[in-house]
């Protein structure tokens, strides 16, 4: 296939294949593209991560990063450009509140308020997420997620933002992928801020929901609707046809995805994980689940691969490892396995939701871009959008009601603990000059888009 087949690739489907209702956007996070170091914002727990040596890549953290704060208007350019109808963003705990509580940093406030009026503007619907990982420093140095406080920190954080732009966003999400702040941050310790313990990791999995309940009941006394949670999923599948590895695989979905829906919307956790991390959690976390399972509007749907799962050996809680698998990976060693989104979506409807409306939040691939000649072609990327959105399709034509799908991500950024080397963007960045390349995928959907 020539440069010119690959600049020219179409996606397999246009607006047409879909309701009238159902909306396409794209989406970024605060601490990945917005710059730390501009505005006031104050310092989060990923700035100090970033400091200590070895926790990423070369060192490398957010505080320049796409220098969004400076760039918002022609990024929002970019996103109507290609014909999305929202723009999934959010907001920074450390920009609006450097403190973690107390006064707000008014600059902060006045950027998001410029943003939303921005998307406005542009007829681009704003979908807000108020958590995306930046947890101010003060409140980390207070135990942040593990502290049983953080619920009411995170809810008057809810109110000081939703004070402010809740009357003009479409949609707002509290906490972007539980397992992320919780399980890979406090137990794998790969992720800000970095703790291996399964004390920690228990009370976490436990007060992020806590956190997500006291927001939404925050949001609803501001007269707010649309309300959701954001959750990512991952495919288990057992490594092997043994009984362990089935049971391996099954205790890693528990973990992954069965834990967050359980507690949202079956006031329960599901007793396999509990055997592991039952002696480990808050006391009287039971007690807690009228504000966990507070009525959310719809559910964010974030999935990109799956895993091979297989026992360890060690018979120390949970005792499961990951088996690389045979199928064609993105940049990230990640499976591409589109089935996985089909099978989440229906899962999720026919188990939990029952009818609530979905939302694929994010879905999307990293891979190694480059500009040539001024353009930048990604048919891995078109050809994983094409798949995927041929999963959704399968799920809605079953019955699921999949109101939207949103692209990770606008921009190539700061992808956490790798560093700038993983490009998940349609616009390709130069992290040197910070120019802006729209890839061939963003030219793509721009014309599946086009109305």
């Amino acid at each position: 296939m020539s440069a010119t087949d690959t600049e020219t690739m179409e996606l397999d489907f246009s607006r047409a294949d879909f309701p009238d209702d159902f909306v396409f956007g794209t989406a970024t996070s605060s601490y990945q593209i917005e710059g730390s170091r501009f505005g006031g914002c104050g310092t989060s727990h990923w700035d100090t991560f970033a400091a200590t040596p070895g926790n990423t890549v070369r060192g490398e953290d957010g505080a320049t990063a796409c220098a969004h704060y400076h760039r918002w208007e022609s990024d929002l350019d970019l996103v109507r450009d290609a014909g999305f109808d929202c723009y999934r963003f959010s907001t920074s705990w450390s920009r609006i509140l450097p403190e973690g509580r107390g006064v707000p940093n008014a600059g902060g406030l006045d950027f998001y308020d410029r943003l939303v009026d921005g998307m406005l503007a542009r007829g681009l619907k704003p979908f807000a997420t108020l958590y995306h990982w930046d947890l101010p420093a003060p409140l980390a140095d207070l135990g942040g997620w593990r502290n049983r406080d953080i619920a009411g920190w995170f809810a008057d954080y809810a109110e000081v933002v939703m004070k402010r732009i809740g009357d003009r966003v479409a949609t707002a999400a509290t906490v972007n992928e539980p397992w992320c702040v919780a399980w890979l941050s406090h137990f794998m310790g790969e992720h800000a801020p970095g703790v291996r313990d399964i004390r920690a990791a228990a009370h976490a999995m436990h007060h992020v929901l806590l956190a997500h309940g006291r927001a939404t009941q925050a949001m609803r006394a501001l007269g707010m609707g649309n309300l959701g949670l954001v959750t990512n999923f991952e495919y288990a599948a057992p490594a092997d046809d043994s009984e362990a590895a089935k049971r391996a695989a099954r205790l890693y979905d528990g973990i992954y995805n069965r834990w967050f829906l359980g507690g949202v919307f079956d006031g329960a956790y599901p007793e396999d994980v509990l055997v592991g991390l039952g002696p480990h959690m808050p006391e009287g976390f039971e007690n807690d689940f009228d504000i966990i399972g507070t009525p959310v509007d719809w559910l964010g749907v974030n999935y990109y691969t799956r895993k091979l799962i297989a026992p360890d050996g060690s018979g120390q809680f949970p005792a499961l490892r990951e088996i690389e698998g045979p199928l064609p990976k993105t940049q990230m060693n990640w499976e591409i396995y589109p089935e996985g989104l089909h099978h989440f979506i229906t899962w999720v409807h026919d188990t939990y939701t029952k009818g609530l409306p979905i939302y694929v939040t994010e879905n999307g691939m990293a891979s190694p871009d480059q500009v040539l000649n001024g353009k930048v072609a990604d048919p891995s990327r078109i050809d994983f959008l094409n798949r995927h959105l041929g999963a959704v399709r399968r799920a809605m034509a079953g019955g699921a009601p999949v109101k939207g799908y949103i692209v990770w991500s606008l921009l190539d950024n700061y992808e956490w603990a790798l560093g700038y080397e993983k490009r998940f963007g349609l616009v390709h960045v130069d992290f040197e000059t910070l120019e802006r390349t729209p890839k061939a995928s963003w030219h793509a959907l721009g014309r599946a888009l086009r109305r």
